[in-house]
């Protein structure tokens, strides 16, 4: 059977209020609502997501309440809370910068070598007692979700890996060995399983 990642959609950004309890926008709402009516969400029979409020929202919509949903801090997107909000332009110079050197920390942030490890322990870990027939998605961040991505492929970090512009995308992969069998997709476009 498969797993499908799933990248938040748009958020409402607001500097004042920390990342992580970011909510999606307008936009963001419309978009998870395209993709619960798709064929493909209602397949799958677990969610995991990160803690954080987007990924959260992004979760439940696909549900739509069919079964609940267990959240992992480990799943979070890569601890940027050292320079805190970044102008769009500054933060897109700065991932340019995280995935070109995985292996230091842009300004405090976390590296990329340690996110990677741990989304890919998080995965694992909740892979390990899962039912290989049951359909699983993964809802979380562009940015770990590169990283997961790259390892599951066998490929060092780098962000031509990198979702689309906007978030809301997924992959898929096979549960029975990781292979990636579809790049990054809009969620509300993707044909399914």
């Amino acid at each position: 059977m498969f797993a499908v990642y799933i990248t938040h959609p748009q958020v409402a950004i607001d500097p004042a209020v920390p990342v992580p309890d970011w909510g999606l926008s307008e936009r963001g709402f419309e978009r998870a609502r395209l993709a619960a009516s798709s064929g493909w969400a209602a397949q799958i029979g677990r969610f995991s997501a990160s803690t954080e409020r987007k990924a959260v929202e992004t979760a439940e919509i696909l549900s739509a309440g069919r079964v609940a949903i267990e959240t992992d801090h480990a799943m979070g997107e890569n601890d940027r809370s050292a320079t805190g909000f970044l102008p769009p332009d500054a933060f897109e110079n700065a991932a340019n910068w995280f995935f070109a050197h995985p292996a230091e920390s842009f300004k405090g942030w976390e590296r990329a070598v340690d996110a990677q490890a741990r989304i890919v322990a998080a995965v694992e870990r909740t892979l390990a007692g899962h039912d290989p027939a049951v359909p699983i998605a993964f809802v979380g961040h562009g940015g770990v979700g590169t990283l997961l991505k790259c390892h599951l492929q066998g490929r060092p970090i780098a962000r031509d890996g990198d979702q689309l512009a906007g978030g809301g995308n997924l992959f898929a992969f096979r549960l029975a060995d990781r292979t990636v069998t579809c790049d990054w997709t809009a969620m509300e476009s993707w044909k399914g399983f």
